[in-house]
């Protein structure tokens, strides 16, 4: 049985990722993955994506740093195309980006760019369809 804790997680999981992704996460997920799956919707997305003292946008922004700075690819495009859903723009990707030349280092910066064309990419080439 589900937490109630891991319940809100799944709504803001849901909310922020979009339903399909969090759904397929979910069904793809076997009994030695699915642990995972429960750990960071309750941690990260119950308690504290849920919390009141930032809004969803700025939570966004800085993981797409973190994810910069952690070398994280596949996230980074994750979290680049869902921060759309919390209102980010692409001049902010860019500046936080550019931030991360600054702080992590050119080639990370130069990597975070390169992702987040992609993700564009495949933004619009889903609409299209």
């Amino acid at each position: 049985m589900a937490s109630e804790l891991f319940e809100q997680g799944l709504k803001v999981r849901k909310e922020v990722l979009g339903e399909a992704y969090v759904n397929n996460a979910l069904k793809s997920a076997d009994d030695f993955s699915m642990v995972v799956q429960e750990f960071s919707t309750e941690v990260a997305w119950g308690k504290i994506w849920t919390r009141p003292g930032l809004p969803r946008k700025t939570r966004s922004l800085i993981n797409i740093a973190m994810l910069v700075a952690l070398n994280r690819p596949h996230e980074l495009k994750l979290h680049i195309k869902s921060s759309f859903n919390n209102g980010v723009t692409k001049d902010e990707i860019k500046e936080v980006l550019l931030q991360t030349g600054a702080y992590v280092g050119v080639p990370a910066a130069i990597d975070g760019f390169r992702l987040a064309k992609e993700a564009f990419a495949e933004m619009e080439a889903a609409k299209q369809k």
